[in-house]
């Protein structure tokens, strides 16, 4: 038997090489994996040997050759194919141990050039992976250290089983599939950013989880490959392991808190804002936050946009949460903060701030829907008052934070904002006036003087009548409606103002 081994991470291949040694396999290798074998005092033959071939090209060619993949591909339940390597002088190989060259780490590499980048695509690699692979009754296919040990035993004792081949040779194949993803993204990026024909997308397990949404749900984390961003990779100081729902809610409350530029604390509650507030005073701004909605804010998720003082974290005390996410934490706060047995913090760091993301990804049965992510609008001067009343400044202020809002509040959303504070909201009803209707009761006496803002247009006029008749004083709407005439009317009458964006806020 004949093992092929040629690896760029060397972790675990000298005792690999002394256990296949050890069962009686012969060893052939390529440049740095064959002196690391050999360093070791293990028999160990060139690739050159075999082949008849010198590596050519600075090593851009050493096992594509005819000699190393018909010894790989061969059937062995066929006498044709093993008659015809004999004919040959071609000997089967029956091991083969690959990890490919690092692109992934040049990607996030900034210095590197265009030729680092080209040097670092594996082209013998996956080849020879994707063969023995496709070959797996005959061969042993090995990309991960991790399975060296185990593999190796099983070697020794002759018990590696069918199904084992096949697990292995399915891990080959989606190693290779994810490598040729990050080089496919790579080489389409600056081309363009149109939707292509076909794509695929690059993910690698970060942890199992306890379970999914319910307990009868299993579930698994999955972190995007390279990673850029995001509250999978926040830090975790302080409670027990993140669940699904856990994670699910700590994102929406992230990106709601980082969608605002000046210091803001989200308060989310099944992915749904519930309450946030903007004040110089990070304390302040959580205090603001929680009294938008205190019994919903019970059980929820917290996310400040700046790192959490003392006294922010005093002004939590008495609060049940799940998870507290920041930049980063004083230390009194941190101290603070662990004496919460059941309460998860989660640092996501300077590198994490707010940041953009390209497109989102939302499954469907049988397929995905892929959109570009929906950024805010941050120029206001395409806004036109459609009143004749205008905001003054004070409620122009809240308009355009009440329109942050509604970006993170499920459809069909109603906001109703006083001092860049969430008061009252609506969010997922089949209707827009019902979402008006539970806005104005959560709100209670504080609608009055308030702003409104809704993700989409009003189709008809009774939402600003209803709004209008709670105390909001300020609508900024998208507007487009068939009826706009008419709800603009209903303004008019009420001698309140109304903002349009010509902007649509929908979050299904």
């Amino acid at each position: 038997m004949k093992a092929l081994l040629s690896v760029f991470r060397k972790e675990g291949i000298v005792e690999l090489a002394k256990t296949l040694t050890k069962a009686g396999i012969d060893l052939v290798s390529t440049g740095g994996t064959l002196r690391e074998i050999a360093s070791a005092g293990i028999e160990v033959a060139q690739v050159s040997e075999l082949t008849g071939f010198p590596e050519l090209l600075d090593g851009r060619v050493k096992t594509l050759h005819p000699k190393v993949h018909a010894g790989i591909l061969a059937r062995r339940d066929s006498p044709e194919h093993m008659a015809e390597l004999a004919g040959r002088a071609i000997e089967s190989i029956d091991v083969i141990v690959v990890n490919l060259y690092p692109f992934e780490d040049k990607l996030q590499d900034a210095s590197a050039t265009l030729s680092d980048m080209l040097e670092n695509i594996d082209i013998g690699g996956p080849t020879l992976l994707r063969a023995a692979a496709k070959n797996f009754p005959s061969v042993v296919v090995l990309v991960d250290p991790q399975d060296y040990g185990w593999v190796a035993e099983h070697f020794v004792e002759g018990t590696l089983t069918q199904e084992q081949r096949r697990v292995l040779a399915a891990k080959a194949f989606q190693h290779v599939a994810l490598y040729d993803t990050l080089i496919t993204n790579w080489l389409s990026e600056p081309v363009s950013d149109d939707f292509r024909n076909e794509i695929t997308f690059a993910f690698r397990k970060s942890s199992d989880l306890r379970y999914g949404e319910n307990p009868h749900q299993r579930a698994a984390l999955y972190t995007s490959v390279p990673f850029s961003s995001g509250v999978v990779g926040a830090t975790q100081l302080h409670g027990k392991d993140l669940s699904f729902n856990n994670l699910l809610d700590a994102d929406a409350a992230w990106q709601a808190a980082s969608d605002f530029p000046e210091e803001t604390v989200a308060v989310v509650k099944h992915t749904n804002t519930c309450g946030i507030a903007s004040h110089p005073d990070i304390a302040e701004a959580y205090r603001r936050a929680h009294a938008g909605d205190p019994t919903s804010a019970y059980g929820g998720i917290v996310a400040f946009n700046r790192p959490v003082t003392a006294a922010a974290a005093e002004a939590m005390r008495g609060v049940f949460y799940e998870v507290v996410i920041a930049p980063d934490f004083d230390e009194a706060a941190l101290l603070t903060l662990q004496k919460r047995r059941g309460l998860r913090v989660l640092k996501m760091g300077s590198s994490h701030q707010v940041q953009g993301i390209g497109q989102s990804l939302r499954h469907i049965r049988g397929g995905v829907l892929l959109q570009d992510a929906d950024h805010i609008h941050e120029d206001t001067s395409n806004w036109s008052v459609a009143t004749l009343s205008k905001p003054n400044p004070t409620q122009f202020d809240d308009l355009v934070f009440a329109w942050r809002v509604a970006k993170h509040i499920k459809s069909n959303a109603i906001v109703l904002v006083k001092d860049k504070a969430l008061i009252g909201m609506g969010a997922g009803q089949p209707n827009r006036l019902i979402s008006v209707h539970l806005a104005l009761k959560a709100a209670g006496d504080r609608a009055q003087g308030c702003v409104l803002a809704s993700d989409a247009f009003f189709p008809f006029a009774d939402g600003v009548e209803l709004a209008v008749n709670g105390g909001v004083k300020a609508v900024i709407q998208p507007g487009g409606s068939i009826r706009d005439s008419e709800v603009v009317d209903t303004a008019n009458s009420a001698g309140i103002s109304m903002v349009t964006t010509g902007v649509r806020h929908f979050l299904h």
